[in-house]
């Protein structure tokens, strides 16, 4: 019997091959890979078979030791061909396109994934997570992020704030170095398009020296100080 693989799962096959390429590329193993940027080895052998979740803070960290746009991870091949111009770019998404990333928190879709050299990451997210247990761990990497709800309701925690309520309309711009958490409120999900404008490279890296993402990345201590009242306290 033959199992049909979901779109998400192509997705992370996909990008997992990518990654591989890039990584053979420069005739790195492994564990380089790995003391370059932070993440386990066996986080990187999972991210390489399509079998992990990435989340922006794993795309930013691998396209900085990888010296790879993220678009260059994401885009289709074709595009990866294509010279870029001095100026006058563009990209059009439409509803249906975008690269699409399942994780167990949230379906993310990257937007104008055919621009290469972008300085920020937009993206719609479904969020599907309705508690922190279903989160999982904070997000946290270097640079801002502005945010703002489509539809639904979304419960935005972060490490230095009590979490605070949004319903469509809302926006918020902050700090993306402050760990944070989306969940959904009530039954059905959230839509929020974010948009992260991302750092340089050195940043990226600096930060993996001392508070490596994917295993301390986003810290344990700030998330459950986070979590203490957070659910009697809505701003």
């Amino acid at each position: 019997m033959t199992i049909k693989q979901s779109a998400g799962a192509r997705s992370r096959i996909s990008l997992g091959a990518r990654i591989k390429a890039l990584r053979l590329r420069r005739k790195w193993t492994l564990t380089e890979v790995s003391r370059r940027s932070g993440l386990s080895v066996s986080s990187l052998s999972k991210a390489e078979r399509g079998r992990m979740d990435f989340t922006v803070d794993k795309f930013l960290r691998l396209s900085a030791v990888l010296e790879a746009d993220i678009a260059q991870l994401l885009a289709p091949e074709s595009a990866l061909t294509k010279r870029r111009e001095s100026g006058g770019r563009r990209s059009v998404t439409r509803t249906d396109q975008g690269k699409v990333i399942e994780t167990a928190s949230a379906h993310y879709r990257y937007l104008a994934t055919d621009l290469l050299d972008r300085k920020s990451v937009p993206m719609v997210i479904e969020v599907t997570a309705h508690s922190l247990a279903e989160f999982g761990e904070f997000n946290r990497h270097p640079g801002e992020e502005f945010l703002f709800v489509l539809n639904g309701q979304l419960d935005l925690y972060t490490s230095a704030y009590l979490p605070v309520r949004m319903k469509a309309g809302d926006s918020m711009y902050f700090d993306s170095n402050m760990g944070h958490a989306y969940v959904a409120v009530g039954n059905g999900s959230c839509r929020i398009l974010s948009v992260c404008i991302a750092p340089r490279v050195a940043e990226i890296l600096r930060l993996g020296e001392n508070d490596p993402l994917g295993e301390h990345g986003n810290s344990r201590a700030q998330a459950d100080s986070a979590r203490s009242g957070a659910h009697r306290h809505q701003l």
